[in-house]
């Protein structure tokens, strides 16, 4: 299937490895021009590389923080004036620090909230000015299944990455009259360097081995494996596409049915 996506203008946010990586790989492989943001300069030129060798469409890089105010927005102006059109946005970020209640103060939520919510509020705010001039868009946000069932010890990625849904199904209804269409995607137990991180966490609560944690997790995925970023990323692809003409204001799942909720 062809999904429309040659030459189109496409940001994915902390693209730089794991998920944003994988997105980024799928779209290049369908011919969009990818920007790709992220805070490492050597990374983001490794990942660059990697993207080019394989798929032969070598995507631009800017480095940046996503909790700087300004960095994204000018991530997004340079994606546009450089592809001459933006077309689509992978909102994307590292998920905070794991704990329960009693352990963060003001400062942790705040710095939580800066990360995970208004990173992507001022990436769809600079992005919508582009696409709009474009006559049409896609935005898809990265959340997490803790959407529809929430993680023991991931406090802070449980509240903020709800919030998400409710950002993406108000923006879905509110920019569909002008042909921008808004999901988001959450991922399962996709092997990245956050899951190696959660495993090893919850590995060391246990008393148990790495492995043994690790094991025990994929048998609890009927499945019975981690997804792979590029599993991820060809479904972010659609959604980003053309082809996908009339799926907005959802969010999905990415998670070889781990969770029971629907």
């Amino acid at each position: 299937m062809d999904l429309g996506l040659k030459d189109k203008g496409v940001v994915v946010l902390a693209s730089s490895g794991g998920i944003g990586k994988g997105v980024a790989m799928e779209l290049a492989r369908e011919g969009a021009r990818v920007m790709l943001f992220a805070r490492s300069e050597d990374k983001l030129a490794e990942t660059a590389e990697a993207i080019a060798t394989e798929t032969g469409n070598r995507p631009s890089f800017v480095v940046g923080d996503l909790c700087e105010a300004g960095a994204v927005e000018a991530a997004v102006d340079q994606a546009a004036s450089e592809f001459g059109n933006l077309w689509a946005l992978f909102n994307n970020t590292g998920g905070p620090p794991p704990g329960g209640f009693e352990q963060f103060d003001d400062a942790a939520w705040q710095s939580a909230f800066e990360l995970t919510l208004l990173s992507y509020v001022r990436a769809i705010r600079a992005s919508l000015p582009h696409m709009r001039n474009g006559g049409g868009g896609r935005i898809v946000s990265n959340t997490s299944v803790s959407t529809k069932q929430a993680i023991d010890g991931l406090l802070l990625s449980n509240v903020f990455r709800s919030g998400l849904v409710g950002l993406g199904k108000s923006l879905a209804r509110d920019l569909g009259p002008e042909g921008i269409l808004v999901n988001t995607v959450g991922p399962g137990r996709v092997d990245t360097e956050r899951i190696e991180q959660l495993d090893t966490i919850w590995a060391e609560k246990a008393g148990i081995s790495f492995e043994q944690q690790r094991e025990q997790s994929q048998q609890a995925i009927p499945l019975r494996k981690y997804g792979e970023p590029a599993d991820f990323g060809r479904i972010v692809a659609f959604l980003c596409s053309e082809s996908n003409a009339y799926l907005t204001g959802q969010n999905i799942l990415i998670d070889g049915a781990m969770v029971e909720a629907y």
